[in-house]
């Protein structure tokens, strides 16, 4: 018999660290019939426990959620963050498809030219956004105030005006003018009152919680801040935790299942990037045209109006009416025909978004047609207010997709057109499955008319 070498001896023998330093490989070799009985039963528990827990969950929602308020609040540098990443984004990308292939060519031998173009574009997001919050203030809230304080001067010897130019129009003392004219003063009356006694009281308020609110404003200031710096630690590692959450989700979810999450996660990132960002690329141009053209009209309160048509032409749809008709309303009280001058005015400039600018910068994000895009605004701005209305409509336009894609897929796996012009007054599907489109039915309709025809004639 051989003696055994050193070498043999060294392969029997332990590793002196342990086996349990790396990953030990997991076999699987099924589960016995007790284990499976088990499982049943475990899955019963666990489908009895989770109603319970919901019960018990339905019956505490109020603390539920404070709790997740409470969280929300606590997290609101880090959404603010994340919310600051996702629109500085494009600028970022943008750097690093133009960027990074000079610096390879100009810099070959430099190292770390990734994270170095990543900085750059990451920099120069930071200062484009810094740039527009500071020209915007430096422009806004000097006119704002003085629009404001204009405004609230003299709005009520406009209001007496207007009133003294409508009893002239119905001298005549018609009825109807008699009780137009008691209803308008009874409205300026009224208003006048409220500015006088409820506005100095809601003013009195707001300066008694003035402390209160500085010291929310400087908060939410801070929280915004502290958002900036984290979202420059998301741009520099947007890859690592895309990765992570690929990994995560592979490793839950079977691989069909996992596909199908991923690739929504693209098609809701492609629509809600896209509608986002090109409505406030949108909403920015319309407020800046807007301010060009009351500027040469030299209408009053230009700088409140364009900032009101801005800001809520973000709103689709709603948007612009919703901004034109209180801007219409203060124009007017203060000079009828540049009233007027304003209508015309914002009708064709929202002709001009509607036709030409919107769909260039927009083009079709969402899919979605006029009716569905007024029930999302409609829903979203009843269940959540200003936000629901601007996030309504991509929310809607995901869940939309959703279904026509569960439904694209039922009929193919019947072998019916996924077309929905294939479905009109008559195609039908016969009791066999199979799909008798239009041209046939009126074909067939033919036939058998010209059939009736001429046994009618032989008869």
């Amino acid at each position: 018999m051989k003696e055994e070498t050193q070498q043999d001896v060294q392969k029997r023998e332990p590793p002196k660290s342990g086996y349990y330093i790396k990953q030990p490989v997991l076999k699987n070799k099924g589960a016995s019939k007790l284990r499976q009985q088990f499982g049943k039963g475990m899955t019963i528990f666990v489908v009895i426990a989770a109603c319970i827990l919901f019960y018990f969950a339905l019956l505490r929602l109020t603390i539920i959620s404070d709790i997740l308020a409470k969280i929300i609040h606590v997290l609101k540098p880090i959404i603010y963050g994340m919310a600051i990443a996702y629109l500085l984004n494009p600028i970022v990308k943008f750097a690093d498809r133009h960027l990074l292939p000079v610096i390879k060519k100009k810099f070959p031998k430099l190292k770390k030219k990734e994270q170095l173009t990543r900085g750059m574009g990451i920099m120069a997001g930071l200062l484009v956004l810094i740039a527009v919050v500071v020209a915007l203030f430096n422009m806004m809230i000097p006119e704002l105030y003085r629009s404001i304080r204009d405004m609230v001067i003299t709005v009520p010897s406009q209001m007496n005006h207007f009133l003294e130019s409508f009893s002239k129009m119905n001298a005549e003392n018609s009825a109807i003018g008699k009780f137009a004219a008691e209803v308008l003063a009874e409205a300026a009356k009224f208003l006048q009152n409220w500015m006088r006694t409820d506005l100095l009281e809601q003013v009195n308020v707001v300066m008694s919680g003035l402390t209160v609110g500085v010291i929310n404003i400087i908060s939410e200031m801070l929280n915004i801040v502290i958002g900036m710096i984290v979202s420059v630690y998301v741009l520099f590692s947007k890859e690592k935790f895309s990765r992570q959450c690929k990994k995560i989700v592979y490793a839950v979810f079977k691989p069909s299942n996992a596909n199908m999450i991923l690739h929504l996660t693209i098609k809701s990132n492609e629509i809600f990037g896209g509608f986002i960002i090109g409505k406030i690329i949108d909403s920015a141009i319309i407020g800046v045209l807007c301010f060009i053209g009351l500027s040469l009209l030299d209408m009053p309160y230009t700088m409140l109006v364009s900032v009101i048509v801005g800001v809520t032409n973000v709103i689709p749809f709603f948007g612009p009416y919703i901004g034109a008709i209180p801007s219409a309303i203060l124009i007017l009280l203060s000079d009828p025909r540049m009233g007027i001058y304003f209508i015309i005015f914002i009708l064709c400039l929202q002709q001009l978004d509607g036709n030409i600018i919107g769909p260039k910068i927009l083009g079709d994000s969402t899919g979605l047609s006029a009716f569905w895009v007024v029930f999302s605004i409609l829903l979203g701005g009843g269940l959540f207010g200003f936000l629901g209305m601007i996030l309504g409509v991509p929310t809607f336009a995901v869940i939309y997709y959703i279904v026509n894609m569960i439904v694209n897929n039922r009929l193919e796996r019947k072998k019916l057109p996924t077309n929905t012009n294939c479905y009109d007054k008559f195609s039908y599907v016969d009791s066999d499955g199979t799909y008798v489109h239009s041209d046939e039915n009126e074909m067939n309709n033919t036939e058998r008319g010209e059939k009736k025809h001429a046994d009618s004639s032989t008869k």
